[in-house]
């Protein structure tokens, strides 16, 4: 049996993350719990003081295949590389003929730099491009395949 997870990014600004993170994946913001019509009315019940409301965001699959996405606001910066990344297979993953598959890529880069992401690293594979390293718009690294 497979154990059910989702995933969370600490950040400083949690709904101006999530926006990105939306667009990127195809995430819609995350349903409130069952039996409220809204975040702030499930705020309200369990008494979470108004100031705290804007410190997370939560995100889901539409089609309910991949994992929810929280991103909660913490006080400290990013200082270093990530030791967990996500790979978006944007142009199909490796399996996908690489003249399919590369023009996705570079379409996807070219849409996440305009919503705030940085290209760090382009890496190449048998001497043609590969993959495509970014950063998230508060330094988070992710993959382009």
């Amino acid at each position: 049996m497979t154990t059910r997870w989702n995933l969370t990014i600490d950040c400083a600004e949690p709904g101006r993350l999530a926006r990105f993170w939306a667009l990127a994946l195809g995430y819609v913001e995350k349903p409130p719990p069952e039996g409220f019509a809204s975040w702030e009315d499930w705020f309200r019940h369990v008494e979470l003081p108004e100031e705290e409301w804007d410190d997370g965001a939560y995100l889901s699959d539409p089609e309910g295949a991949g994992p929810a996405l929280s991103l909660l606001k913490v006080p400290e910066p990013k200082v270093a590389k990530n030791r967990v990344h996500l790979d978006l297979q944007v142009g199909g993953g490796r399996r996908t003929p690489w003249e399919v598959r590369w023009p996705r890529v570079r379409e996807a880069v070219t849409r996440l730099t305009a919503a705030g992401a940085t290209v760090v690293e382009e890496h190449t594979m048998q001497g043609r491009p590969d993959h495509v390293v970014m950063a998230d718009p508060e330094g988070n690294e992710f993959c382009l395949v």
